[in-house]
């Protein structure tokens, strides 16, 4: 079994982090651990030849291979339900009562394969079932072009439902076999694109609610807080930000009120 180089891992890995704020700058052994079967297979004779193909050739599928490969995407329905709860209970009455346009503006952020904005989109079809009218429309962002397809395709094995209410899988599944096909009610109410954090964001209008949760553990503080500029300036006032339970933000570089763990909201 060939090593990867220090020099290979240094170019490897600041490249990651100049394009993707992903830092990995002590992330050897994982690096090495977790491309190797693709380095082998691929036929490259070690890491010095793989990443020369990644990085020269600026080959746009090999680098989303080795992100996906270094990253985890685990996911599943109703993931960390505090924040649900809190949308469904308090931030859904509020903008209810606020947003006269009804116009939402709802971001998942760092998407996955898409169980977090699907949830979101049951959550709001209940909301609003008997209240006509309203724009619920949910975007819902990735870097991986792999995991955006299969959100797309909006097909998920008996695990990932596991936390989600009973009526949910009659109402807005169609089970067949093993798999849960999510209705065209919600599967057309999530808007995916492709889009990286790092880049500067730049949509027509601000977010009433973003939720970026288990994206920024990848992420140094430098990065972060830009990032969190960004999500700021995105927001609207009297919008949220909810993130990760596992995740902090620096509370001298925080421009939101913390309102709870890992939830803040823009005031202004």
């Amino acid at each position: 079994m060939f090593k990867i180089s220090e020099q290979d891992f240094q170019r490897l890995y600041k490249h990651i982090y100049d394009n993707f704020g992903i830092d990995l700058s002590k992330k050897k052994q994982l690096i090495e651990g977790r491309l190797y079967n693709t380095v082998v297979k691929a036929g490259f004779t070690g890491f010095t030849e793989y990443i020369d193909h990644v990085l020269k050739h600026n080959n746009s599928n090999e680098m989303e291979q080795v992100i996906n490969k270094l990253t985890t995407n685990h996911t599943y329905f109703m993931r960390e339900s505090s924040h649900f709860e809190l949308f469904r209970d308090t931030i859904l009455p509020e903008l209810e009562y606020r947003k006269r346009n009804k116009v939402l503006g709802i971001w998942s952020a760092g998407c996955s394969s898409g169980e977090e904005p699907y949830t979101l989109s049951m959550i709001l079809r209940d909301y609003f079932a008997n209240k006509p009218g309203w724009d619920t429309r949910v975007l819902a962002t990735d870097i991986s072009h792999r995991v955006m397809n299969i959100a797309k395709a909006g097909v998920y094995e008996e695990e990932s439902l596991k936390e989600i209410p009973n009526v949910w899988k009659t109402k807005y599944f169609k089970k067949d076999g093993h798999d849960y096909h999510l209705t065209p009610e919600i599967k057309n109410n999530v808007i995916f694109r492709e889009f990286n954090l790092m880049d500067p964001i730049n949509f027509k209008l601000k977010f009433d609610v973003i939720f970026c949760r288990n994206v920024m553990i990848y992420f140094d503080a430098q990065t972060k807080a830009a990032l969190i500029d960004r999500f700021y300036n995105a927001t609207a006032n009297g919008g949220y930000l909810l993130i990760g339970h596992s995740e902090t933000i620096d509370k001298s570089h925080n421009p939101y009120q913390y309102l709870r763990a890992a939830s803040y909201k823009k005031t202004e």
